[in-house]
């Protein structure tokens, strides 16, 4: 079965955006957590991610606020299942590359379906939290860059417990530090 990671930016405390992410408007005021990529001395952690990965299951806000990804997805190449309660979009309604589920669940088991022997990644802290109070989630990736945006989206949620984490590895890098947790179940 594909193992189920997430592998998200974050500033030191704790947003995944900064203020005011929207449609037209993607991460609000956090754009900086970003800065990372473009250095070349992360293109091999970045790269590794990007090479794990089959399907992305990511939540419907992200999806609006990304404007529907143009079609495509946050990947490259990867198919998204996108989580949500309310109808497709018409023009993106399960294409090729975006799938539609109604629950965490049925997100994460056709994006497993999708990813053949590559593994499924999680956008968004909302669908992220879900994914692990469901049980779903094998592993999560921090990208934590050192600035405090003071507000945005929170990395997670509420959970309904304590969630143990056990960490495979820090990397400090240019403008970030990659830190790489196992889900203890």
């Amino acid at each position: 079965m594909s193992k189920v990671f997430s592998a998200l930016a974050t500033s030191a405390d704790g947003y995944i955006t900064g203020r005011d992410p929207r449609p037209g408007h993607g991460l609000g005021d956090g754009g900086v957590l970003f800065d990372w990529y473009s250095d070349p001395r992360n293109a091999a952690v970045y790269q590794g991610l990007v090479d794990r990965v089959g399907a992305v299951v990511t939540g419907r806000t992200t999806y609006d606020d990304s404007e529907g990804f143009d079609g495509g997805g946050p990947h490259p190449s990867a198919p998204m299942v996108v989580v949500t309660h309310r109808p497709a979009p018409a023009e993106y309604a399960d294409s090729g590359t975006q799938h539609f589920a109604g629950s965490i669940e049925s997100a994460i088991e056709q994006a497993r379906k999708l990813a053949g022997d590559k593994e499924v990644a999680i956008q968004g802290g909302v669908t992220l939290t879900a994914a692990i109070a469901a049980g779903l989630v094998d592993e999560v990736v921090i990208h934590q860059v050192p600035v405090l945006l003071g507000g945005g989206r929170r990395l997670f949620h509420d959970l309904p417990g304590q969630t143990r984490l056990a960490l495979i590895e820090a990397t400090p890098a240019a403008g970030v530090l990659h830190l790489r947790y196992r889900i203890e179940k």
